[in-house]
């Protein structure tokens, strides 16, 4: 019979969100045999690697390539919106470029609504989920989905579990919105003087705002916007970016 080790493990921020109540905010004990990669106690934790930005063991940070070893101390940390970790080793090269994005079969709201921000935003009801992966490698694209099980197969760099279920609260976690000081140095003489709200993609960290078209998108769906219409809300995010 092969020895059992023990590892500790503790998870921040939102990566406490897959975890159920009793578990978060917590430190964990993890029993292993041999020397597993890190991905997969992590996954057995059900948090998708996609999900992780950074993994700190016995105060060094680690990639996925990393072997568990008995008694390590593990901290894994969500993608950092503030906070510049350049320094520390990360899990994946870079953001993506250009923000563009595949949902699965439960985002066709979202995709509606990304889509209208000017988001290239693939999506069909009759996705599989090997169709979503292999178009997100092949095409470099971000895939948003309501199913974390999509986003522990290996292939997928970029990927968010889509909490909400309202899609203008899946919006707002899509596009976070950011202080204008925090990006002054981001944005062009023009931009700084006629705009104030801004927002940026939580993966590939772009900033967006509403551009002057804003105004004649609002007028163009005037109609979809009433309440007799289900109050759909097209509006509130930017479409125009510097870069």
């Amino acid at each position: 019979m092969k020895p059992e080790y023990t590892a500790e493990f503790r998870f921040y921020e939102e990566l406490n969100d897959f975890l159920p109540p009793e578990q978060r905010k917590r430190t964990m004990h993890y029993r292993f045999s041999g020397h597993p990669g890190i991905k997969d106690p992590i996954e057995v934790f059900g948090i998708p690697h996609t999900e992780v930005e950074l993994i700190v063991v016995n105060g060094q940070s680690v990639g996925f390539g990393y072997q568990l070893q008995a008694g390590d101390r593990v901290a894994v940390y969500p993608v950092f919106e503030s906070l510049d970790i350049s320094p520390l080793l990360r899990l994946r090269e870079k953001p993506l470029r250009n923000p563009r994005f595949i949902m699965d079969v439960n985002l066709g709201k979202l995709a509606k609504h990304m889509r209208l921000l000017g988001f290239d935003s693939l999506y069909r009801n009759d996705y599989q989920d090997a169709e979503v992966v292999n178009i997100a490698v092949n095409e470099q694209r971000i895939v948003l989905t309501r199913d974390r099980r999509l986003l522990y197969i290996k292939n997928i760099s970029h990927g968010y579990w889509v909490r909400a279920v309202v899609v203008k609260s899946q919006v707002d976690e899509v596009l976070s919105s950011v202080a204008k000081t925090d990006i002054l140095d981001r944005l062009k003489p023009r931009t700084r003087l006629y705009y104030e709200v801004f927002y940026q993609c939580t993966d590939c960290q772009r900033i967006y705002w509403e551009g002057s078209h804003m105004e004649d998108m609002r007028q163009r769906y005037a109609g979809f916007l009433t309440p007799q219409n289900g109050g759909r809300d097209v509006s509130g995010h930017s479409l125009t970016s510097d870069s």
